[in-house]
């Protein structure tokens, strides 16, 4: 079955590194022949992120995670992460494909089956998980591949190869983790109202107290489930979203270090720089050189995320 997807992913993306956004929504494929490339930190949102051939390695929190051929990188709920490819060359290039998650439709398929599978939202647990794909999910992957070479085909037919993947989904052994996505109530549905806080404020100072006060948990619990969700404590959260923005502000707006700073809510721009320098392994003046040089000061903007 690899290799059925292996040739869907190379005729649609070529043989040119990078990533392809196609034309099934939240559908993206991507190519890479070296393993010496920068590892991408980004918000990911909840969806199935497939390898088809090579390795790679995501680092959540303190946790590390790697994958590899058919094995899937599945997150329920929005995660700061570190993405990193282990395994490509010229002639086994690293293949992917990432199929973002919709939660109405989600909630659709699982509204309709018979037997719906245990909650996992009062349990704790890791909101993002490593998972074989086989039998029939990879071949719902392989037609909505299939779905990009007709593309007249994909308003009238992705729907519903969409609604069978995720069907699969909720059905297989991780059934239980991909329904707390979609849970009314629990744990990981609180943790996730707080995280949409914390991502539309994340400029702002955080009061730990206040976010488990919105969500109805008491700060001790709050803290725990979500360390248990995302690997994280919320401070540690708030930080990788600022640090992740205040890198995209410096790459794509040309800010200023000290306004980048500023804007993703620093009021200190020498702890900014040493956070920015242990994360990213590079100080922001670096990155900021690689992008031109730093420009003139100019007056700080409020930020808003762009995951």
């Amino acid at each position: 079955m690899s290799g059925v997807l292996r040739e869907a992913i190379e005729r649609q993306i070529g043989v040119e590194d990078g990533a392809v956004e196609t034309a099934v929504p939240g559908l993206v494929l991507m190519r890479a022949t070296g393993t010496a490339v920068p590892r991408k930190h980004r918000l990911y949102r909840p969806s199935l992120c497939v390898v088809v051939q090579g390795a790679k390695e995501m680092a959540v929190g303190d946790r590390l995670l790697r994958y590899g051929e058919m094995q899937a990188l599945v997150v329920s709920l929005e995660v700061p992460a570190f993405g990193r490819v282990l395994s490509a060359t010229r002639e086994l290039p690293y293949l992917a494909l990432s199929l973002e998650l919709d939660p109405a439709l989600l909630a659709e398929v699982l509204g309709a089956l018979r037997a719906p599978p245990p909650s996992a939202a009062m349990r704790d647990g890791p909101g993002i998980f490593v998972a074989d794909v086989d039998g029939p999910l990879a071949d719902a992957l392989e037609r909505l591949l299939r779905l990009l070479e007709t593309p007249a085909a994909i308003p009238v037919l992705a729907r519903q190869t969409l609604r069978e993947i995720y069907f699969w989904l909720l059905s297989g052994p991780h059934a239980a983790e991909v329904v707390r996505l979609i849970a009314p109530e629990g744990h990981a549905q609180r943790i996730g109202r707080a995280i949409r806080v914390l991502r539309d404020n994340f400029d702002r100072p955080l009061r730990v107290d206040d976010l488990a006060r919105l969500v109805n948990m008491s700060p001790s619990s709050f803290h725990q489930h979500f360390k248990a969700l995302t690997a994280m404590s919320p401070l540690q959260y708030q930080k990788q979203l600022r640090l992740i923005e205040a890198r995209r502000l410096i790459a794509a707006d040309s800010a200023t270090i000290a306004g980048a700073a500023y804007r993703v809510g620093y009021e200190s721009p020498s702890q900014f720089s040493r956070e920015y320098a242990r994360m990213f392994g590079a100080p922001p003046r670096r990155h900021a050189a690689e992008q031109g040089g730093e420009p003139a000061r100019g007056t700080p903007e409020r930020a808003s995320f762009s995951p």
